[in-house]
């Protein structure tokens, strides 16, 4: 029995004939209007007594060219209908619901002082702090919401958990995990408290992490994401370390951007007059800073200390490598060291220059005082002549 066209199919029928590729538009045609006619076979259909989803027809459509008629010219343009999309869940409400943004897991990173009390922070929330598996005491993992779940291994998950996690590091950065927007501010207050040189301005970061158990390999990089098959503590600590030093080290980079931009200036002018105005006292402050600067991105961050589950564990260490290649952390250390190198340049061709002018005072001073001495002596030899 032959297949009905619908009503507007059938105002096509003379734009069909008298095109030059009317079989091609005929087929698309009837497949559109017969998904069950025997130019197209879906793989699997919908049983009668289930209703059909809209959304879950495009899963199996096939690629072809559409042929859209638009007005009385009979000018058509070829559309391509691809059949990769989006993996869908339906939600509770009966909406559909990305899949990514299901099992995605929101990572932040701020830094806001240079010193964080650890031992007060563990004292005050010891209910929620999870104790540490490794050698290293220079941070520490709370976690909040429903204290009687641990993710532990692959039969656990943090998506759509109301639990969070929070990493505190001593040198006052903190990363956290799966904590809903309007609870951030709270979390950062708790750290705050216990915290000591806070900052005039806070720096942040975002990151994601993606869970996938059905995912090939351990681990898959995205851009601003990482796919895991599990996160459990010890990808918590290994993502949070490297992301607590990328925030950390943006800070020192500013830092010295800012000292590079003075000393800049300073050449600049002597370029214009051919000397410099700069107090001694504030000479040494750069020369503090630039140190203190230095000593605080190897020794408080650690930045070529590799993490002890890193060692441990080769999954570990390769999200710990990756995270480092991803944020670049050794080449803008590298960057660093090539702009504290410029800056102590410059500190000790001003420090010298400092000392021959001090140099040159105490050298005319010494003259003043010997001609002084000359004239006093002539003075008197002419005296004793005269009496």
């Amino acid at each position: 029995m032959a297949t009905k066209l619908p009503l507007k199919l059938k105002s096509l029928r003379l734009f069909s004939l008298s095109s030059p590729s009317s079989p091609s538009l005929l087929r698309s045609l009837f497949t559109l209007s017969n998904p069950t006619g025997p130019i197209f076979r879906p793989p699997t259909m919908p049983s009668p007594s289930s209703p059909l989803n809209t959304g879950s027809f495009s899963l199996f459509l096939p690629q072809f060219r559409a042929v859209i008629v638009s007005g009385a010219g009979g000018f058509y343009s070829p559309v391509r209908f691809m059949s990769s999309v989006t993996e869908t869940v339906e939600s509770n409400d009966g909406g559909v619901v990305d899949e990514d943004a299901k099992t995605s897991i929101p990572v932040r990173a701020y830094f806001f002082s240079t010193s964080v009390d650890l031992k007060r922070l563990i004292e005050v929330n010891k209910p929620n702090f999870i104790p540490p598996t490794s050698r290293m005491t220079n941070y520490v993992v709370l976690r909040f919401g429903d204290l009687n779940s641990e993710l532990k291994g692959s039969d656990s998950s943090l998506c759509g958990s109301d639990c969070s996690y929070i990493v505190v590091f001593q040198y006052g950065s903190i990363v956290l995990f799966n904590v809903p927007d309007n609870e951030i501010d709270g979390y950062l207050s708790l750290v705050k408290t216990h915290a000591s040189g806070i900052l005039p301005e806070m720096r942040k970061d975002e990151y994601e992490v993606r869970e996938k158990p059905t995912l090939d390999t351990w681990m898959q990089g995205g851009l601003d994401y990482i796919m895991l098959q599990y996160l459990n503590i010890d990808g918590i600590r290994t993502v949070g370390s490297v992301l607590g030093q990328s925030i950390a080290l943006d800070y020192y980079v500013r830092q010295v951007d800012l000292m590079v931009a003075e000393f800049t200036d300073i050449n600049r002018g002597m370029e214009k007059s051919g000397t410099f105005a700069m107090e001694k006292k504030k000479l040494f402050q750069l020369v503090g800073k630039a140190n203190s600067n230095l000593a605080d991105v190897i020794l408080k961050l650690g930045l070529f200390e590799r993490s002890d589950i890193a060692w441990k564990d080769a999954k570990y260490a390769e999200i710990w490598e990756y995270l480092r290649d991803e944020f670049e952390l050794t080449q803008r250390f590298a960057s660093l060291d090539f702009k504290l190198k410029f800056v102590e340049h410059n500190i000790r061709f001003l420090q010298e220059s400092l000392q021959n002018r001090k140099s040159d005072s105490l050298e005319w001073l010494i003259i003043v005082l010997i001609g002084t001495e000359i004239l006093i002596s002539i003075y008197d030899i002419a005296q004793k002549s005269v009496l």
